[in-house]
Formats: structure tokens, sequence, C-alpha cells
């Protein structure tokens, strides 16, 4: 979540300070509603700050709430009643709240100690509790006294409490730590807009900080410039957190809740939404102001100038990545939201047309309006000051209740399909007017009606069912991987499954580029040549593990043991797989078994079927003859297109070392011939084939005859070239035996099962010319497998076993079907209370 840059300083006990860099971490109330919460808050604290950083914090749990109903009783009361019950019904609810308060100290103190670590100890917790009744003492004094000159200074008591009790809690069980009241030294320039004084903040600030000790500010609070308490409005302490950062120049905010990030519609209502990994800066503004739950819509001005990222993540799932907001590329601008405004009015008027509807737009900042027809849209709560206004101007208004929705993204408003899709998607619902918003990144319809669920996920589901996006890293760019990038943007172009695909990765044996961004896919290797950079296994899954994506699909076409033992890790982090690569699919039983109960278990897929036969539809052939039912008895075939084309091609005229030359120099085998020679990869494609087929196998179960004598096998590569002609007597012995009774040679990979026995083996056989194996193209691989339903008449797939064309073809099949079930998948929204 959290840039690497900004590394990890505290540990679980009190430490020095590491690193210099400023981040500030907002936690919102539910974050901090219940002494496990606080727990888990302390965690993260150790985890992702440092000594110089700021937490912002809000009220413990409902207490804002609770102080708010205190305040509107009092206020209630008092009109009407004489001062004793006024005083006996407010303190009713003071002591219930007092209790609360009472309660969440002492399990820090005495309930919660082995669970949370010793976090409160009891000295702070008896001057916690003292201060605590002296705070009740006062409220309950001024509630009887002047309540109503008394609101903000009371509401501001949740926030002093919350960082009074997590500072305690931090200093006794991680590092030394303050609190400040924001009222000290947080300036509003403007009270009525809650902007700031910044200059006159950050002096204040400044000086009140103290070195070597984490700094817990309150949120939501600020003064104003006659000294008095104000508040920063709905989720205020979000605007509090980007304050500090401007005042402090924080390279990054996050801000922990109860939400894993800002998804594409109100997650509560709309159960498919899904998560908007990262955001520009001005779209996620666009988001705030026009009601979405998590942004509020100040929470972005202070970042305006300041090179800033701020970040939403869930302080009950604080390893999950959640959303970031900034300075993107095209990718993270290709995001689109729905959003919804209910309780809203349509304002009409003469007031509102042209150039003086412009003063309206400066005094009221409506959520829409159209100055050609002369109306605003504003909140219900302004219709009073909006009538004020206008009487002033000696004009006539008509007031109608109305409700928004509107698709959010960057230029949305400029992109005409976007607007006629979005049309589209309301054409039964009755609607007064579509309009741009003013910076073109909303596009927004106005409806007589409330917004209900009902609309709001169907639009949703017609306007974002294309929108996942997954990121593509391809590992290996030998002759496949090169082929296979190279019809990357006809296949992108010309397939609908990958039209959100997004090349972001190509790993070599030592280099790797990685581009959030995305990189050109026409231009993929040649940026690679120019860009990549030495990488290590550890900065790989570092990224890996916070990638900005929906999906993230890797493509395997190394022939690496190393890189396919990561699979264990790829799949831990729910990252799938499209494997090339042999090593894992053939790899101990006990390591194959672990691979497929973490990819189910993390809901990871791991296709690999041009481990096999290339292109050719082998694996996935097996696979779905199972998946319905059927049983293998046999496979078997030829399924090395390397020995294939050598004994296909070899008569004894020609020397068999003259051919293996002739092979070598046309790269149809390995660099090393004793790789082909040796059988061992033909004895992994058949375990790869039975484990699809269902059976418990390794490859110590599968015979494996050699073709290269023991003299041959333990010599360096150089020398093994300059003595191939020692094979010739070889080859030409056992062809001869098999020409005399009317047969070729061919290598041949067998394996059967009968009454539950089973064997297996892979060796240089005897074949009649008109048997099926016999009879191939060079390099072609042929298929034969027995079933149940394929007794009598076996099932044959054959064609070329090797190839860059066909396996790189293969390996794109993979990738179409991959994203064809990716798109279709719904990720859980994590939301407290809600999963």
């Amino acid at each position: 979540m959290i840039d690497s840059n900004a590394a990890v300083t505290l540990s679980s006990k009190k430490n020095k300070l590491v690193k210099i860099a400023c981040n500030v971490h907002k936690f919102g109330g539910s974050s901090l509603a219940t002494s496990a919460c606080i727990g888990r808050v302390v965690d993260i604290i150790r985890k992702h700050c440092q000594l110089n950083d700021i937490i912002v914090v809000s009220a413990n749990g409902n207490t804002t709430d609770a102080l708010f109903n205190l305040y509107q009783l009092a206020v209630e009361l008092q009109e009407v009643t004489l001062l004793k019950p006024v005083q006996a019904s407010t303190n009713k609810q003071l002591n219930t709240l007092h209790a609360q308060l009472l309660n969440t100290i002492a399990e820090l103190n005495i309930g919660q100690a082995l669970l949370l670590d010793e976090l409160l100890n009891a000295s702070s917790a008896a001057r916690l509790k003292n201060l605590l009744s002296d705070n009740i003492a006062q409220i309950s004094e001024k509630l009887l006294s002047d309540p109503i000159s008394y609101q903000h200074n009371l509401l501001a008591f949740g926030e002093v409490w919350s960082a009074r009790l997590l500072s305690a809690v931090l200093s006794e069980s991680v590092c030394p730590s303050y609190m400040l009241d924001a009222r000290d030294f947080l300036l509003l320039e403007d009270e009525k807009n809650c902007s700031i004084d910044y200059s006159e903040s950050e002096a204040g600030f400044a000086k009140l900080r103290q070195p070597g000790q984490l700094v817990i500010v309150t949120g939501y609070i600020a003064r104003n410039k006659q000294q008095q308490a104000c508040t920063l409005g709905r989720n205020g302490s979000d605007y509090s957190a980007t304050i500090m950062a401007a005042l402090s120049g924080a390279r990054n905010v996050t801000l922990w809740t109860d939400v894993d990030g800002i998804y594409s519609a109100d997650p509560r209502v709309v159960p498919l939404a899904r998560k908007l990994h990262r955001l520009p800066n001005a779209v996620a503004n666009e988001l705030g102001r026009l009601g979405n739950p998590v942004l509020h819509a100040k929470t972005l001005q202070p970042l305006k100038n300041h090179n800033t990222h701020l970040h939403v993540a869930s302080s009950f799932s604080p390893d999950i990545s959640g959303s970031e907001i900034g300075k993107f590329g095209q990718i993270a601008k290709q995001e689109l939201s729905v959003t919804s405004l209910n309780d809203l009015i349509l304002a009409k008027s003469t007031s509102f047309l042209a150039k003086s509807g412009v003063l309206a737009v400066n005094e009221f900042t409506p959520v829409c309006y159209n100055l050609d027809e002369g109306y605003i849209v504003v909140t219900q709560a302004q219709q009073k000051s909006v009538s004020q206004w206008l009487a002033s101007h000696d004009t006539e208004v008509t007031f109608k209740p109305v409700a928004i929705i509107a698709i959010v993204g960057h230029s949305v408003a400029k992109q005409g399909d976007m607007r006629a899709r979005f049309k589209r998607a309301l054409k039964h619902q009755p609607t007064l007017h579509f309009l741009h918003s003013f910076n073109e990144h909303s596009y927004i319809a106005v409806l007589p009606e409330p917004c209900s669920s009902e609309i709001l996920n169907n639009v949703h589901a017609d306007m974002t069912k294309d929108a996942k996006n997954i990121a593509l890293v391809v590992a290996g760019l030998g002759n496949i991987g090169q082929r296979f990038l190279t019809m990357l943007p006809k296949q992108i172009a010309r397939v609908s499954g990958l039209e959100n695909v997004h090349l972001v990765g190509l790993v070599g044996a030592s280099k790797a580029l990685i581009n959030n961004d995305g990189i050109d896919v026409a231009n993929a290797l040649l940026h690679y040549q120019q860009q990549a950079q030495p990488y290590d296994r550890e900065e790989l899954l570092a990224w890996l593990t916070n990638h900005p994506y929906d999906e993230l699909i890797i493509v395997d076409i190394t022939p690496s043991e190393d890189f396919s033992q990561l699979y264990q890790e790829f799949f831990a982090r729910g990252i799938h797989v499209i494997g090339a690569n042999k090593w894992a699919a053939s790899s101990s039983t006990e390591n194959y078994q672990q691979l497929i109960t973490s990819a189910e278990k993390n809901n990871s897929l791991w296709l690999g079927n041009t481990t096999v036969g290339a292109g050719l539809p082998i694996n996935s052939t097996i696979k779905e003859l199972i998946n319905s039912g059927d049983e293998i008895t046999e496979i078997s075939g030829i399924f090395s297109g390397t020995l294939s084309w050598l004994f296909q091609y070899y008569d004894g005229i020609t020397p068999f070392s003259e051919l293996l030359a002739d092979a070598l120099t046309q790269g149809i085998t390995e660099p090393d011939p004793r790789e082909d020679l040796s059988g061992r990869d033909v004895q992994r494609k058949l375990l790869i084939l039975a484990r699809i087929a269902g059976f418990e196998l390794s490859l110590a179960d599968i015979a494996c005859q050699s073709l290269v004598p023991e003299t041959l096998r333990d010599i360096s590569l150089k020398e093994f070239l300059s003595r191939t002609t020692e094979l010739d007597e070889l080859f030409l012995s056992r062809l001869t035996q098999a020409q005399e009774k009317a047969c070729g040679i061919r290598f041949v990979a067998r394996f059967a099962n009968e009454n539950g026995q089973v064997s297996a083996k892979v060796s240089l056989e005897e074949l009649r010319h008109d048997d099926a194996f016999a009879q191939l193209t060079p390099c072609d691989n042929v298929f034969k497998i027995k079933s149940e339903w394929y007794q009598d008449n076996a099932l044959i797939i054959r064609g070329p076993g090797a190839g860059r064309d066909v396996t790189a073809g293969g390996i794109h099949a993979d990738l179409v079907t991959i994203c064809q079930q990716l798109n279709h998948r719904q990720q859980q929204v994590k939301i407290k209370g809600l999963n």
C-alpha cells in the first residue's frame, strides 16, 4: 500500500527515527471504535509509520454522533423546560457515553492486556480516566448554561479523547508520542467554506512540533479568526489529514477506514462494484463532489499544489492493497464510476441565467447547473438560503425535488459513446435533464424521483461491465517470448476479451521493466532494451504484492526451474499464471499438490496448455474429459518435436551425427541436444498429462530410456558436440534391427491404467510403417487417448509440436481463456459489518 521508500521504522517496542520522509496516516472512527480496533491500529502504526510521521484521528466509534445527539437534546429541552429536567436528561446520555469510554480504557488496561500486548499501563489508564471525568463535568455544566454557543467545543471532545487515548497507548507500547489539539494551530481563513490560512497554520504547527516523537493530531476541528472552535463538516477528519499533508509537505496520505478502497459505486448499495485501484486527482475530486461515500468533497483541495499521493485502505484488512489518488497515465484515466445523490432541489429562476447566474454559482456551489436554461441543483439544506438570496434580487423561483445519477471518469463528458451509452442505460427511467459538469469529468442526469438502488445497480452494470483492468507480465524474452509479444497488439485489437489487458511488465533473466502506466505493446521489446533495470526476487515480489490492477497474469515462457519456484509466491498473492515452463507442473508430487492447493485457496488460475504439444489442445482436452466425468485409461504418442524430426528423417544413409548437427543449426534441438536425447523432456510431458488425467505420479514412476550413452552424459557440451560420431553406430544398429522387421524407430511415450495398475515409460520403439505414430510430418506430435468414452476408437490429436508461432499462439489461447474467466469473476468487497 505505502510506497516502498517509506519503509517500516517502528518496531514492536520503542525505536529510533530511521528515515526522514514524512507521511500522514488518518484513522477513522470505525478504525478506533473498540479496544480490539485500537490494537489493529497500533499494529498498523508499527508496520507503516516512522517517528516524524503525522497521525490524524477521528473520534472513537460513534462518539461524535452521541455528542451531537446530546447537543440537540440540550437545545430542545432548554426551549421548553426548566433547568433541572435539562440537566437530568442530558446527564443520563452523558453518563452512558462516559461509561462507554471508560470501558474502552479499562479493556486496554486490563481485559485485553494479553491480546493487545499490554498497550496501556495502570498509571496511564488512571490519568486518562481522571481527564475524561473532568471533561464530562465541564460538558454537563456548559450544556446547562449555554448549549448553543458551546456546540463546536462540545463536538471537538470526540477527537480530543481519541487522540489522547491513542497517544497514551503508543507511548506505552510503541514509541514516544504526543497529541496536538488542531485548534491550537489550525486557523480558518473562511469559516463558511472551511478554507485554511496555510501561512499562519504552518507557522503554528511548526512551533508545536516535538522532535523524536510521533504526533497524534485531532481531525475534524479547527479555530476561526475569533479564536472560536469550528468543525470541518462531514468526513472532516479526511480533510484534516490532507491539510496536515499540505502543512508538512508529506509525500503520502493514507486514509485508514472500514472499506479497502474507492469503488465504482457505493459497495453497500451495489454489490458488484469493483475497486478503483488508481484515480487521477481531478476524477477523485469530482467523485467526492458528487457524493462518493469514501471521499469528502474537500479532501483533495489541500493537495492541489503538492506532489502528494492519497491512499485509501482498510484498517480491518491492512494487507489488502487499497486505492491510490494522484497523477497517473492513460490506464488509470480509463476508470469509470457511477454515483448518485438524493434529497436535492432544482431551483429555476431568471436570476440563474447567463452572467447573473455566475453569481449564484459562486454563492451556492451547486451540484450541477445550466445557466442557459436558468436552473441550479443544490441540496435541500440550501433551499432556504437560495430563497433569501433571490428575495434580495426581487425575482421569482420555482423549486422541484430532484435527484441525480452520474457517470464519473477522466473527460467522460467529452466522450460521445459514453454519453450515448449512459442515456441508453436510463432509457426506461424518467429524466429531466442531461448535462456536463463544468470540469468535463462527469456526465449527470437529473431525475424527478429519488435514485433507487435498483436504478443505480442497473446503470452501473451497463456502464462498467467491461471495465475490469487486467495486468500482464511476460517473463522470458527468448524466441517464443518475442513472438508472443509481436502477436500481442493484433490479439488485443481483435479479441474482445483482451480489451482491458494491459502489458505492464517484461522480465528477463537479470533485468526487468515494470511500468504501472502500461508498456506500449507495439514497441515492448525496444522499451525493454532501453529501460530495463536489474532486479532481484524480493523487488519483483514487492511490486506483485501491491500492483494497482483488478487481476494480474504472469506468462512464464522461461525454461527456468528457479522462476517456476516462485509460483507458490504468485498463488499466495492471488496472481494467475500461464506457464509454458514445464518445471512446476512436473515437480515433485508434494510440491505439485501444494501448488494446486494454493492456487485453489487463493482463487488463482493456472493454465499451461503449451507445456505439452506446443499449441495443440492436448492438456485442455484431457482436462475437459475428466471434468465431464470420463476416465482416462491410456495416453500415448510422440511428444517431442525434436525427436519426431530426427527419427522421421533418419534413414541410416545420412549418419545420425550429421542429422543431429543439421537439427542443431536449424534451432530444432535445444542448445545442448542431450536435453532432447535424454528423454527427460518427454518424461516430464507424460507426467504432466498423467497428472491432468487425475493420477498421482512422480518422475520416478515413469521409466525413461536415455539415448545418450553414459560416456557422453557428463562431459562438456563442446566435447559432446565433437564426439557425436560415437552415436552413429548405436543408432544405425537400432534402425537396422527395426528394418529387418519392416519397422522404423520412434521415441514413444506410453501411459496405461489397467484395473488400477498404472504403468508409464518413454523409450525408443520399433513401429510398423503403417502405425499412426510412424506416419508423421517431421516435427509433428501425435497424442492418442483412450478412455471409457473413447475405448474402441481412440481420440487422436496431431499437429506441429514445436515452433515459435504455434507455441506463442497456444499461449495466446490460454490468455484469452483466462481473461474470459476473470472478466466474469466478481471480487468481494471488504467492508466491516457487511461481509
